[in-house]
Parts: structure tokens; sequence; C-alpha cells
């Protein structure tokens, strides 16, 4: 498997929140649905609550993209 890309969000962000800013989802709704149908992974566990907390290095998978959980270093 390739590198994982690197998402750098401005403060703290919710697993749904993170999966449409990325692009991973392409609405709210949509993250909902497939974070409650099992079908994302962060740090190589199925997650189904929409709203956990990701921290730096947490690794969010979904549909063959791997995106890590980075701190936006111009805070």
């Amino acid at each position: 498997m390739s590198e994982p890309e690197t998402a750098q969000p401005e403060e703290s962000l919710r697993l749904d929140q993170f999966m449409k800013i990325t692009g991973l989802a392409q609405t709210g709704g949509q993250a909902k649905l497939v974070i409650q149908g099992g079908e994302v992974t962060v740090n190589g566990q199925v997650e189904t609550r929409r709203r956990r907390k990701l921290v730096p290095g947490d690794l969010v998978s979904f549909d063959g993209h791997e995106l890590e959980v980075a701190l936006d270093e111009e805070s």
C-alpha cells in the first residue's frame, strides 16, 4: 500500500466532519451513512461513531483512500 496522504485540520474534528472536508464523502449525510454502515476504519479498526474525535496521527480509511490526520502548523 502507498503512503497515506496527510490532511491538516485547523482544530479538533469529528470523523464525519473530517470525511466531508477532505472529500472522502461528498456530503455530511453520505459520511453519516458510510460511517454507520461500518465502511470506515480509523487506525485499522472499523469505526461506526460519526462523532468520534480525531487526533493527529489517526489514519482514516474509506473506499481505497487512507488519510492521516495532522495538525495545521500555521495555527
